[in-house]
């Protein structure tokens, strides 16, 4: 590049070229540094046995994918896993949006920790976009305290359009955390309101958290999730809200009255705390230990889980006839046809789905 003031009329100054910049990469960093070493399935169940929190995220991811080798491979480490499982106290926390469930998990968490030692699993569920697909996954930023804890491990997943509030793989992942030692499951539900089933297919005792204001006696009395709710806490119950959540206490204990009793024997109790200042919070999981002593006693509880497990069994048969079915190419073809005729009237929504159906089987029998 060419300088004017290395002209003659400027004699004396010269100005140098400079000097090759460096590469802004630097040439001692190794390429495959981060890379992410790949276990082995009998590699992951050694870690999970031994508490490596890194493998068990690991597994949980391995579990969560849709790929059909991460499939089987993640059925193979859970195989390996479940003679280790089933030594855990199962709790899950559900309630309507807002109600304080993820403050309250915070602490929960660390009341626990505290007063009977051990490990805690929290598995979040947080909603899936109908649009996006995707999940903001940001549970755990809002427990602050939880997160520090060394022996709490936390993990967010989406539902990825499961419904029931609780993602597809948790039941799995349930296993896995009772595998690496962790005594006490915490499974956070999205709060989709009165058809959370599923959430109360995986857990022991099913927390209902409410706020006041939301209804009377007769939208309490309404079946659902208040059928299955195993206790039921009123949050928020600090400053000027306390009357109005001791009122509501009252309404959801006149509600209870009209259920008839469960299978367990156990008459749900309804509490108010509050999760921000920390009242209250001793009650409740005296609560939910005094309910855990009750069904241990009759033997409710072992019946429960033998129950979940055979619900599992089914949920599992239903998922995998239903994406072997989309699956298949020559179903996959027709759909779109089927579609066609649906919607410009040439036959009705039971016809076709009758007659997609039938092709499935009929290719069935051909393999």
């Amino acid at each position: 590049m060419d300088h004017p003031e290395n002209s003659d009329e400027f004699k004396g100054l010269t100005v140098n070229s400079g000097i090759e910049q460096p590469s802004s990469i630097n040439p001692y960093l190794k390429r495959n540094r981060f890379r992410r070493k790949v276990y082995t399935a009998a590699e992951m169940v050694e870690g999970i046995l031994k508490g490596d929190v890194t493998i068990l995220s690991q597994a949980v991811t391995l579990v969560e994918s849709v790929i059909p080798d991460h499939q089987a491979k993640a059925q193979e480490v859970i195989e390996k896993c479940l003679p280790y499982s089933g030594r855990s106290v199962r709790v899950g926390i559900s309630g309507v949006p807002g109600a304080g469930k993820s403050t309250s998990i915070d602490m929960f968490g660390c009341h626990v920790l505290d007063t009977r030692g051990g490990k805690l699993a929290v598995l979040a569920i947080d909603p899936s976009s109908e649009r996006s697909k995707g999940s903001i996954l940001g549970d755990k930023t809002r427990m602050e305290k939880l997160s520090l804890r060394p022996e709490a491990f936390i993990r967010p997943s989406p539902t990825a359009g499961s419904l029931g509030g609780v993602a597809r793989k948790t039941r799995e992942t349930i296993i896995l955390c009772e595998a690496a030692g962790y005594d006490k499951i915490f499974v956070e539900t999205v709060g989709v309101g009165q058809s959370e089933t599923a959430c109360h297919s995986m857990v022991d005792f099913f927390l209902l958290i409410q706020l006041a204001g939301t209804g009377d006696e007769l939208q309490g009395i309404k079946r659902g999730i208040m059928e299955i709710a195993d206790g039921i806490i009123i949050n928020k119950c600090d400053g000027n809200n306390v009357d109005k959540c001791h009122m509501a206490a009252t309404h959801f204990r006149n509600a209870l009255h009209f259920f008839p009793k469960s299978d367990s024997g156990w008459m749900p109790k309804v509490l108010c705390y509050s999760g921000f200042y920390g009242l209250g919070v001793k009650e409740v999981w005296d609560m939910v230990y005094e309910y855990i002593d009750f069904v241990k006693g009759n033997g409710y509880f072992d019946f429960r889980r033998n129950e979940q497990s055979k619900y599992w069994m089914y949920e599992t048969i239903n998922e995998h006839l239903r994406n072997s079915f989309y699956n298949d190419p020559v179903i996959s073809q027709r759909l779109a046809e089927a579609e066609r005729s649906v919607l410009v009237g040439e036959q009705t929504s039971f016809a076709a789905a009758g007659q997609l159906l039938d092709k499935y089987f009929e290719l069935l029998k051909n393999k």
